[in-house]
């Protein structure tokens, strides 16, 4: 959608002029992001910042784009001082945006939520992480991604494979049959540490449950002593010996995801996005998917989040500049610059391949959600949650010992 004049989004939007405010007693906002993406990504954030300070005279936004690593170090270099940004962008999660949570650098936004309804505009999905902190509501969705099994619909039918798993032993059960039919179940790249750590945290939700995945996630339930741990890294070890294709520790997402496409593999554990690859590889029509079968009705992804920061001096109009990206028109105006689908439920679709519909429909399906692990664990506890993985999935640790490992690391954090 796009708009004619600054009035036109003002009268849209609602409620966001703010009047009475002059040039000499400006009000002015800080956000520290990450360095955009695109040309066309940067092109659309300097329009929505300059409809946002033309709709509400005397406000000027200020955008500070760093990398990846230095945002990170500016961001924990705020939570020790009395200075910082007004918003900040940060992963959603206990590990990620829950570090700066627990630092005392997010302001709760329960009043804002009720103010402006972001319930009612938002999808649940995307707004479950909002409600994953003590001590109140944190940050707004920006986008959300959500994680899924993609799967070759000639390779699923040559293995006699009629219908999808409803459950984890089904899901077992398939792959199994896939190996019958010489037909590897499933593709990772094992140099990226991530990529396999999917596989384990789908299997953790499935052995776990929902309540003592999250416990473990959190280090308040102690992985040596719970026995679905152990359980789960003795399934992630059943899948590396007989239903990953190998050599797959040697290779990187780029290549698992270019062996699928080869119908190298039945499966591969992917988001969204690669629903735009698969179309660029011309395998759209081969290919479906459906959620991990883990029996918790959670939704595995996660979500990018704004978050106005306690130490601002205009938390009203920080919340203000976050329901004006969150609003239906300037949602449905930047549609596709920074994802394929919104966060924003109301925005309207035109046509859509196929794939991207399924995962809206999804999206609006789920209203609870399990983290990557990599962003419900603090950093150092990440790194050695990979390492322990590696090294079960190629058969150097047993699963006892990788318990241990896991309980081990965390007690000696201190």
């Amino acid at each position: 959608m796009t708009m004619k004049s600054a009035a036109a989004r003002a009268a849209l939007v609602g409620g966001l002029l703010l009047t009475g405010t002059s040039l000499a007693s400006a009000e002015t906002l800080t956000f520290w992001m990450l360095n955009y993406s695109s040309q066309a990504s940067a092109d659309i954030w300097a329009k929505l910042v300059s409809d946002f300070e033309a709709a509400n005279p005397g406000t000027k936004v200020t955008i500070v784009n760093r990398g990846t690593d230095d945002h990170k170090t500016a961001i924990r270099v705020a939570a020790g001082t009395d200075k910082g940004p007004d918003i900040y962008f940060m992963w959603a999660g206990l590990g990620l945006g829950g570090e700066y949570v627990k630092a005392g650098l997010s302001l709760p936004l329960d009043k804002y939520y009720e103010k402006y309804k972001w319930d009612d505009e938002l999808m649940p999905a995307a707004l479950s992480f909002s409600r994953m902190y003590a001590g109140g509501r944190h940050g707004v969705p920006s986008t959300f991604r959500g994680e899924a099994l993609y799967y070759n619909k000639a390779l699923f039918e040559k293995a006699g494979i009629t219908s999808l798993p409803a459950n984890y032993d089904e899901m077992v059960a398939s792959a199994e049959k896939l190996k019958a039919a010489g037909i590897p179940a499933i593709t990772f790249g094992g140099t990226v540490n991530w990529h396999v750590m999917r596989l384990m945290d789908v299997i953790l939700e499935s052995k776990c449950g929902a309540e003592k995945h999250d416990a473990l996630k959190e280090m308040t339930a102690k992985w040596s002593e719970e026995a679905c741990a152990a359980a789960s890294f003795t399934e992630l070890e059943k899948w590396g010996e007989n239903y990953i294709l190998s050599p797959f520790m040697g290779i990187d997402d780029s290549q698992a995801f270019n062996l699928f496409v080869a119908d190298r593999a039945a499966m591969v554990l992917e988001g969204d996005w690669l629903v735009g690859m698969l179309d660029e590889a011309g395998k759209l029509d081969d290919i479906d998917f459906f959620p991990f079968p883990t029996g918790t009705n959670r939704l595995y992804g996660f979500a990018d989040y704004n978050y106005v920061s306690s130490k601002s001096k205009n938390p009203d109009l920080a919340a203000k500049f976050l329901d004006y990206l969150a609003s239906t028109p300037v949602q449905q105006e930047a549609l596709g610059s920074f994802g394929t689908t919104s966060v924003n439920k109301n925005v309207v679709y035109g046509e859509m391949r196929p794939l991207d519909k399924k995962w809206l429909d999804v999206f609006n399906t789920y209203s609870e959600v399990y983290l990557n692990g990599d962003q419900a664990f603090p950093l150092d506890v990440t790194t050695e949650y990979f390492r322990v993985i590696n090294e079960v999935v190629s058969g150097n640790m047993t699963p006892a010992d990788a318990v241990k490992a896991m309980q081990t690391f965390i007690d000696n954090k201190g």
